[in-house]
């Protein structure tokens, strides 16, 4: 199904009436649509939300159940712009991801257990958001791979990742958040803006009435930005993205600087959550 702009998907029976956990997926070019899709998929997500450009050709086409919005999905501020509308719209007390193309979801056991499982847990413990730490990964070769993206190929860095405590404008501790930097926007931070250099992200949200997110990928409601709870560590989750690896490859002012993201530190991804388990990039928390 194919919406001409966001205001008709929002009215629509499909977006209102929608089965969760959803998936809003950005597609910012083409690359690894098809995949990423078939990977939301394939945790258990049971509505797949798909904006992209109106002149955006997918690559091998999309599945019928996929539900595309013609809307822009390039330029300042813009996914407040539809991740927001499309929150409100769907039914309260829905389980949504959010997310961009070649961007991929894993959380604790996600072999064996479905999103659905997981969140289920999650709201029993009555967490309603999940933070969720953005893995820079890149392809090895940048020669076989020019937008750095090979997801026979995928590599990402297993250590150099750090966080601080999230303050105030007046410099007191907001409780239980956390800024968390690492990655590609670590290692090439004199080629990303400083707003864009953390990579936290509460990328899994429970939908309520005036719940909005804002641009820096924090909700309205600050409980929702928590790492855990006050009593234990909750379940956190990953995206392992090559997003920040193509625009430092597209961009005329950073593709030339840069001839490889490999370095000493760098580890070929497996594609099993159980991988950034044992390197304590996600956490279970109470979730056996």
């Amino acid at each position: 199904m194919r919406f001409a702009s966001l205001p008709d998907a929002t009215k629509s029976r499909a977006i209102r009436q929608a089965k969760g956990p959803v998936a809003i997926l950005i597609a910012e070019d083409d690359a690894a649509i098809p995949e990423t899709l078939q990977h939301l998929r394939q945790i258990g997500c049971a509505t797949l939300i798909l904006a992209a450009p109106v002149d955006l050709a997918i690559p091998d086409g999309l599945p019928e159940d996929v539900l595309r919005i013609d809307h822009k999905t390039r330029g300042p501020n813009i996914t407040p712009t539809i991740v927001n509308p499309l929150v409100a719209a769907l039914p309260e007390k829905t389980w949504v991801t959010y997310g961009y193309n070649a961007e991929f979801l894993f959380y604790p056991f996600s072999e064996t257990r479905s999103l659905g499982e997981m969140l289920a847990f999650h709201t029993e413990e009555r967490r309603f958001g999940m933070l969720t730490y953005v893995i820079d990964a890149y392809a090895a070769d940048l020669y076989a791979a020019p937008n750095a993206v090979s997801l026979t190929d995928a590599h990402f860095d297993r250590s150099g990742y750090y966080a601080h405590a999230r303050q105030t404008p007046d410099g007191a501790k907001k409780d239980r958040q956390i800024d968390v930097f690492g990655g590609l926007r670590w290692r090439f931070e004199d080629h990303i803006p400083e707003p864009r250099r953390r990579i936290d992200r509460i990328a899994l949200v429970r939908t309520e009435k005036g719940l909005t997110l804002n641009d820096d990928h924090t909700w309205s409601d600050p409980e929702r930005n928590t790492f855990a709870c006050p009593w234990h560590n909750n379940l956190t989750a990953a995206l392992v993205s090559f997003r920040a690896a193509k625009a430092l490859k597209t961009n005329p002012a950073s593709r030339y600087d840069i001839d490889t993201f490999h370095w000493h530190n760098s580890t070929r991804f497996e594609w099993r959550a159980q991988q950034l388990l044992n390197l304590g990039l996600i956490e279970p928390g109470q979730w056996f």
